[in-house]
């Protein structure tokens, strides 16, 4: 993955769900989470790509997906045992070593987590709860814990993420086969519908991760259980979703 293009920057994979956070100084760290063990571990980014292990902190079990905060002050990683939790941890911009600040409850059990471009509000989507929330986060990093909004959407929501110019919220769900569509008031960190408030997908079609192109002109959205990749255009004006074309993502010879 490429880091984003600021002075400070990062990169959020989800996959047993790792975070990395390069400093201005080009030192790249990498943070993973150990759901057994529920714990956070810190790794160092060598020249050649080898990863050198740094401490490990504290969280609690099933510790899984992980945001970092604009700023690349702050990590945010949520528990889906319950009680449902988000950890939050200030990052040293040197030595890439997590110290713990709070802990706030969740309102479900999250497998995606995210914060706005400003890191004043954090987004959860819930796939067993078919909800998204949104809590506020406080000037010291720390979430607040009565959520402001917390809203049903379609079954499985799977992720959720706002777009490059804080304006609008996306949450696929993939048991629905929709893409909800969001209006976001980045003063208030409400989340009010679009209209429309849903773009359905094909039958089957099982919409799960996506991101931006740079330009935010478009969405790359990937289907869990068709395994294409679907290009959609994003109205800039409106926030709307249009599909543009599908690709596969199977090799040819693949008899999935």
């Amino acid at each position: 993955m490429k880091p984003f293009s600021k002075p400070a920057k990062g990169i959020a994979m989800s996959a047993l769900v790792s975070l990395a956070s390069t400093s201005a100084l080009a030192a790249t760290f990498v943070y993973v989470s150990n759901a057994e063990d529920g714990d956070i571990g810190a790794y160092s980014m060598q020249a050649d790509g080898a990863l050198k292990a740094l401490a490990r902190v504290q969280a609690a079990k099933a510790v899984m997906p992980m945001a970092v905060s604009p700023s690349r002050r702050f990590l945010y990683a949520a528990s889906r045992s319950k009680p449902y939790t988000v950890h939050v941890y200030s990052i040293d911009s040197g030595s890439g070593a997590l110290k713990p600040v709070s802990t706030a409850p969740l309102a479900e059990s999250f497998p995606y987590i995210s914060l706005d471009r400003n890191g004043r509000f954090l987004f959860g989507a819930s796939y067993g709860g078919h909800l998204v929330s949104v809590n506020a986060v406080g000037g010291d990093g720390r979430v607040l814990p009565q959520p402001l909004q917390v809203i049903t959407v379609g079954r499985n929501a799977h992720s959720i993420r706002v777009d490059a110019t804080n304006r609008f919220v996306y949450v696929p769900n993939l048991g629905t086969d929709q893409i909800f569509q969001f209006a976001f008031d980045e003063k208030s960190g409400r989340l009010a519908s679009n209209t429309p408030a849903v773009l359905q997908m094909k039958p089957l079609t099982g919409p799960r991760h996506f991101i931006f192109s740079p330009d935010n002109k478009f969405v790359y959205l990937l289907s869990e259980l068709l395994a294409t990749v679907t290009t959609l255009s994003l109205d800039d004006r409106t926030g709307l979703l249009s599909e543009v074309s599908s690709a596969s993502a199977l090799p040819p010879d693949s008899k999935l």
